[in-house]
C-alpha cells in the first residue's frame, strides 16, 4: 500500500516543528515566530517494532527493513484560517491531504517562547483548531448544497436525494460536530458521496499534548485538559516533550539513551509512542517476511486477505497467488527458526480467503 501521511497540526509555536524534527531528522526549520514552516515538510519515519530485530536475529538475516509512515510538518494555523487569514487556505488544503491529523497542542508554560493568544489554554487552543477545520468543510458542504439545489427544484429525484443528505450533513456540522461522526438518512445515498469530498473534519485525530520535561511521564492540568476533550470526541492522547525527544534523538549510544529515559521514568521515547498511536489510529497492522538476505515489516490494513498482503510486496504475489505459508511470530520466536516451526506442525498453508493477523510471518507462493 503507498504510505500514508500522518499532518502534524496546532497552533504556531506548540512544538510542532521540533517534534518533527526529532521524528525525521529532517532538519526542518524551528523559531519562535509563526510561519517558520511555510512549504509542508515531509519525513518517512520508520515504526518501532521489537518483532522485527529478533525475527532478523532468528533468519539470521543480512538487514532489517522496518515498516514506514509518514510526518508532514504543516504551518501554524490561526484563527481566520478558512478565511485565508495567516496562509490559512494553502496550510488547510495541506491538511486535507493527510489520512490523520496529529494535533499537537501546548501544554507547557514557558515566557521565552511566545504564545499566539498571549496564554496557555489547551481547551482553547483546540477550539480555535476545530473551529477553523469545521468552518472549511461548510464551505465545502456548502457548495454542494447549491449545486444539487437547481436539479432538485426542477424534480431530479436523485437531486433531491443527495441535496437531503449534504442538508443534514451541513446542520451536523453546524452544531460543532466533526464529520467523522455523522450517520447518514436511513434512505437515500450512503456515505461514499461524504468520502468524496475529503472533509477535514472526516479524517481521524490524535492528540499529542507537548509537555515540559518535569511534566513527564504523566503530563499536568493542561494535558487534563487536552485529555477531556480527547474523550468527548473518542480521540486517543499522547502525553511527550518535544524539547527532551530532540535530547533524545541526539544520543548515539543506545545504553546513554536508556539511562537518560530511566531517569524521566519512561520506559520508551514519547516519539515511539506517537508513531505507534498514529499506527493504531489509521487502522494498521503488521506482518513480516524474513529470509537470509532481510527480514521484514509491511504495513496492511486491519482486514486485508492474504493475495492483497501479497500484493504489497509484488503485484505478482497477488495476482498469481497460490498460498500463503504462514506462522504467528509467538510461536517463530518460541520455536528458533521457520524449519522449527514447519517441523513443529504450527506453519499454516493458507488460502485467499485468509485475513492475515498482525504479526503474523508468512512465506507467499505464487505463479508468474
Amino acid at each position: 500500500m503507498s504510505s500514508l501521511q500522518c499532518g502534524l497540526v496546532g497552533l504556531p509555536n506548540v512544538g510542532k516543528s521540533t517534534i518533527f524534527n526529532a521524528l525525521s531528522n529532517a532538519g526542518a526549520e524551528s523559531e519562535n515566530y509563526p510561519f517558520c514552516t511555510i512549504e509542508p515538510n515531509v519525513g518517512v519515519v520508520p515504526v518501532p517494532d521489537d518483532r522485527l530485530h529478533r525475527l532478523a536475529e532468528l533468519a539470521d538475516a543480512d538487514e532489517a527493513t522496518p515498516a514506514t509512515i509518514e510526518f508532514v510538518d504543516i504551518a501554524g494555523l490561526v484563527e481566520g484560517a478558512s478565511e485565508g487569514e495567516g496562509l490559512g487556505n494553502q496550510f488547510l488544503g495541506n491538511i486535507r491531504e493527510v489520512d490523520l491529523i496529529v494535533h499537537v497542542v501546548r501544554c507547557f508554560e514557558d515566557d521565552e517562547v511566545a504564545h499566539v493568544s498571549g496564554s496557555v489554554d489547551p481547551a482553547r487552543d483546540i477550539e480555535v483548531i476545530n473551529t477553523e477545520l469545521l468552518l472549511k468543510d461548510l464551505e465545502t458542504v456548502n457548495g454542494r448544497i447549491e449545486t444539487h439545489q437547481r436539479a432538485a427544484e426542477s424534480g431530479d429525484t436523485e437531486a433531491r436525494q443527495k441535496l437531503a443528505l449534504f442538508e443534514a450533513l451541513h446542520e451536523h456540522l453546524s452544531g460543532g460536530r466533526w464529520a467523522r461522526t455523522f450517520e447518514p438518512p436511513a434512505k437515500g445515498p450512503d456515505r461514499s458521496l461524504i468520502d468524496e469530498l475529503f472533509l477535514l473534519t472526516d479524517k481521524p485525530v490524535l492528540y499529542a499534548a507537548n509537555v515540559a520535561e518535569d511534566d513527564l511521564p504523566d503530563g499536568n492540568a493542561h494535558v487534563d485538559q487536552v485529555q477531556a476533550v480527547a474523550d468527548t470526541e473518542g480521540a486517543e492522547t499522547v502525553v511527550i516533550s518535544a524539547d527532551v525527544e530532540a535530547q533524545i534523538v541526539a544520543f548515539d549510544d543506545p545504553d546513554e539513551r536508556q539511562l537518560f529515559l530511566d531517569d524521566l521514568g519512561l520506559e520508551r521515547p514519547g516519539l515511539e509512542r506517537l508513531i505507534r498511536a498514529a499506527y493504531d489510529q489509521l487502522g494498521l497492522i503488521t506482518f513480516f517476511t524474513a529470509g537470509p538476505s532481510e527480514a521484514r515489516a509491511w504495513t496492511i490494513e486491519k482486514g486485508t486477505r492474504a493475495p492483497q498482503a501479497g500484493g504489497t510486496i509484488h503485484s505478482d504475489f497477488e495476482n498469481g497467488f497460490i498460498r500463503a505459508e504462514t506462522v504467528d511470530f509467538a510461536d517463530y520466536e518460541r520455536l528458533g527458526s521457520e524449519a522449527a516451526a514447519r517441523e513443529a506442525g504450527v506453519m499454516r498453508s493458507e488460502g485467499k480467503d485468509y485475513v492475515v493477523e498482525d504479526g503474523n510471518v508468512i512465506l507467499f507462493r505464487f505463479n508468474v
